[in-house]
């Protein structure tokens, strides 16, 4: 397999699990039929089309070729007539989630890094490839976005970014980086969610309720 038709089965792959992901959240918060498509198109196409836009590939491939767009309306599409038979709808959303968060970051991070973009910019862009769907969804669907809540997201695809430029540098196979640094953000992510882990976050003092004496 080519490492042209490897990229695009892995970018069309995490187009699908994101499009699923944000018409999962969409359905849980009850929008018609339209809603849900939007919410599972912006998704799966959001961070695609700023990671295009950076890297000076016009127009976006969401828009140029059809079968991007098409993914993400067919699969969100079938998650809004299919989900009664998905259970536990909040599990399946961070599944599927985590799968796209792991496939974006490596679809973007080797489409800049072709694109003779330096490692460290490479990385950003992989990165914001990855969250950039999951912030859209969240947004459009009323929720605090998780890439601003304690819970490890964007860290996760940043360790995942990293993990493609270093292997690029060292000469590995794309087939390896495509598989192995997307499965390190895809359990990294799922781990984090399992143990609770979380960044950091600045504590704030109690405000002061007692009163003070009279002036003299």
């Amino acid at each position: 397999m080519s490492t042209s038709t490897a990229l695009l089965l892995a970018d069309l792959t995490g187009v699908a699990v994101f499009a699923a992901s944000g018409a999962s959240a969409a359905v849980a918060k009850r929008l018609d039929i339209f809603g849900v498509v939007f919410v599972g198109f912006v998704a799966a196409l959001g961070g695609g089309i700023f990671r295009d836009l950076v890297i000076n590939e016009v127009p976006p491939l969401a828009f140029a070729d059809w079968r991007y767009a098409s993914t993400a309306a067919v699969t969100a599409a079938a998650v809004f007539w299919l989900h009664p038979q998905l259970a536990r709808l909040r599990t399946t959303v961070l599944v599927l989630d985590a799968a796209g968060l792991g496939l974006f970051t490596v679809t973007g991070t080797l489409k800049a890094l072709d694109a003779q973009m330096p490692a460290v910019g490479a990385c950003l862009i992989g990165m914001l490839t990855a969250i950039g769907g999951g912030l859209g969804r969240d947004l459009l669907t009323g929720e605090i976005p998780v890439v601003l809540r304690r819970e490890i997201y964007a860290v996760a695809a940043l360790a995942g970014s990293i993990a493609v430029a270093l292997l690029n540098f060292v000469g590995h196979a794309r087939t390896v980086q495509l598989t192995g640094a997307a499965v390190l953000v895809f359990g990294l992510r799922l781990i984090a969610l399992r143990r609770r882990w979380s960044a950091p976050v600045a504590m704030l003092r109690p405000p002061r309720t007692g009163t003070r004496g009279p002036q003299t």
